[in-house]
């Protein structure tokens, strides 16, 4: 019987070279995930044979149409690109979307379907709950969309806030005055501000009052008007705190709330973020998504770890 065989041309010499790689280690990732599929380049061709042949030539297609839009490759690239063609996806269309292009001239992109579908729903809607395990960019991509639609004029301010909750180490103990104290708090919102804009342009913004990084019990009593509010960790809220915040948010304003329900630090365990679906999930304007392993961009060991915890916990349940 014939194996089936299937032959790429590429247009230039230099995306040959990006395809296949440091000593053709991308061809070999595509050639371990598909092991009867014998991948051979010569000039500017890519001929694929055996049983995988039409699996792995759709991969190197898209390898191929994400080159010619300027988007690098590299080994975890690669790996995901694998991921998403088994499932039947397009990563061109995914990887090639953009969120916001900092002043250095980095580009801001989804990394996943699911942070594609993330930042889809952030952008159509008034709230958006974005929930899943850590290293999946719920919070640095919600920073991200809240730029653009500074940039684009759609809010006059963005307002970074998440709750205080010790673990671990109480408050009181910690050096310096209310803020000083909830500062290692909100750390991480600052750094994805770092990541995006540059440290003269984060004072500018944190000075003028455009950007206010503050704990959520300063949300108490507000009415948020044409601002893009991110709520962060919010598996930390009580009930009691959630429901504040949400009805916190007013006209020409939109929120992103992000959080893992694995990881629930405030006290008694009564997370405000735990079944809030079930509650909200009805009504317009409101979005939950929901990312996964497949969606964490930190180092592949996080989403190893991410699958070990989860399949410990099907086996405990």
């Amino acid at each position: 019987m014939t194996q089936p065989t299937v032959t790429i041309n590429v247009a230039a010499n230099q995306l040959m070279s990006r395809l296949l790689g440091s000593r053709d280690e991308h061809l070999r990732i595509v050639e371990q995930r598909f092991p009867s599929a014998s991948i051979h380049a010569r000039g500017n061709q890519v001929s694929i044979s055996g049983a995988h042949a039409e699996m792995a030539g759709r991969v190197i297609e898209e390898l191929v149409l994400m080159l010619e839009s300027g988007h690098p490759l590299d080994a975890r690239t690669v790996e995901r690109t694998v991921d998403m063609v088994e499932d039947d996806e397009r990563p061109s269309e995914v990887f090639n979307s953009t969120v916001i292009r900092t002043g250095s001239g980095r580009v801001i992109r989804p990394k996943s379907p699911g942070q594609q579908r993330y930042l889809e729903a952030i952008a159509s809607n008034v709230i958006t709950f974005g929930i899943g395990p850590a290293g999946t960019g719920k919070s640095w991509l919600a920073v991200a969309m809240g730029l653009r639609a500074l940039q684009a004029g759609e809010v006059e301010r963005i307002i970074l806030t998440r709750p205080a909750v010790e673990a671990g180490e109480r408050l009181g103990f910690l050096p310096g005055d209310l803020m000083q104290k909830v500062d290692p708090y909100l750390r991480p919102l600052y750094d994805a501000l770092y990541d995006m804009t540059d440290a003269d342009g984060v004072q500018r913004l944190l000075e003028k009052g455009t950007v206010e990084v503050a704990p959520l019990a300063f949300m108490r009593g507000r009415t948020l008007n044409s601002s893009f509010i991110i709520l962060d960790e919010a598996q930390n809220t009580t009930p009691e705190q959630m429901k504040m915040f949400l009805t916190r948010i007013g006209f020409g304003s939109r929120a992103v709330v992000t959080g893992d329900v694995s990881q629930v630090d405030v006290q008694g365990g009564r997370s405000g973020l735990s079944g809030l679906e079930r509650i909200l999930g009805g009504i317009d304007g409101l979005a939950f998504v929901r990312l996964g392993s497949r969606d964490v961009v930190r180092h592949s060991i996080v989403q190893a770890i991410v699958d070990a915890y989860e399949a410990g916990s099907d086996a405990e349940s």
